[in-house]
């Protein structure tokens, strides 16, 4: 499915976008899924729904009213939809993960990130290997846009090339903040790029990546499903913040029998128990 150009681009750059990896038939039972979790969100107050360690499912902003719904976080969608399981399981994510760090491959954990014109929030910058460190980093990141995400939807913002500059650290003294210092945070927006795209596109990330995204100023919702995949041969070094019963299935070839290490040191991140990293990167606004 990638062209060799466009592995050379990930290879370089650290992500890759690539345009109608998924037809609109076959997206639109994903979104009407996500609909029908926003219409439930409407019945609650508070975050709701319970994954495999007791933790919501459906993870709300503080923001979140009845009246002005701010669903923000699905956990896991492939436990309680079998169209999302049977995308992230046997589907284009995990054939494009091949490509990248096959031909074994496992998943991890999927969840959607959504951002409604109601969502105060921005995402700061990370990288998703200090949320799940393994045993060698490579993992790739996928993410499925279920809407169109242009510059005002929240957009992504990625650094070409973080991703070969070494592990940034997530604490600040004493506490997992979940995103870098105020001075790499200055760095990466100096050199960051936006990632635009139409529904249906898939955005492939490595790992160590540094991201972050915006916050949604447009009246439209943007979503994202967000799948992760490692090679057979990485170990997970951390429990997992997203806990799943599929955490470790091999979806193409063989498991591995033994656990290849690549780096010397790894920094581990806070074993937390807030139901979305969103609660611990504190990063809803006010206004």
């Amino acid at each position: 499915m990638l062209s060799a150009e466009s592995l050379c681009d990930y290879q370089r750059d650290g992500f890759l976008l690539v345009p109608d990896a998924l037809s609109e038939e076959s997206l639109a039972p994903l979104c009407h899924e996500v609909d029908d979790w926003l219409r439930e969100s409407a019945h609650y107050r508070k975050s709701w729904g319970e994954t495999m360690d007791g933790r919501p499912r459906f993870d709300v902003a503080p923001s979140h009213e009845p009246t002005s719904p701010a669903l923000r976080r699905v956990d896991n969608p492939q436990c309680v939809s079998p169209y999302y399981r049977d995308l992230v399981l046997d589907g284009v994510p995990a054939n494009l993960a091949v490509e990248l760090i096959g031909p074994n491959i496992k998943f991890h954990h999927a969840k959607i990130n959504l951002k409604l014109p109601s969502n105060r929030y921005t995402v700061d910058y990370h990288q998703d290997f200090s949320y799940t460190p393994h045993t060698n980093d490579d993992l790739v990141t996928v993410l499925l846009l279920l809407d169109d995400m242009g510059l005002d939807d929240g957009v992504l913002m990625v650094v070409p090339g973080s991703h070969r500059e070494g592990q940034k650290s997530l604490w600040q003294g004493d506490v997992f903040t979940g995103k870098v210092d105020d001075q790499t945070r200055t760095d990466c927006e100096g050199r960051a790029k936006c990632l635009t795209g139409k529904a249906g596109s898939i955005i492939l990330m490595h790992t160590c990546l540094l991201h972050a995204s915006a916050r949604n100023i447009s009246n439209k919702r943007r979503g994202l499903l967000i799948s992760v995949y490692s090679a057979a041969d990485a170990y997970p070094l951390s429990p997992s913040p997203v806990p799943n019963e599929y955490e470790g299935t091999v979806v193409r070839g063989v498991r591995a029998r033994v656990a290849r290490t690549s780096l010397r040191f790894v920094e581990l991140p806070e074993n937390y128990t807030a139901s979305s990293f969103f609660s611990i990167q504190k990063s809803e606004t006010t206004s």
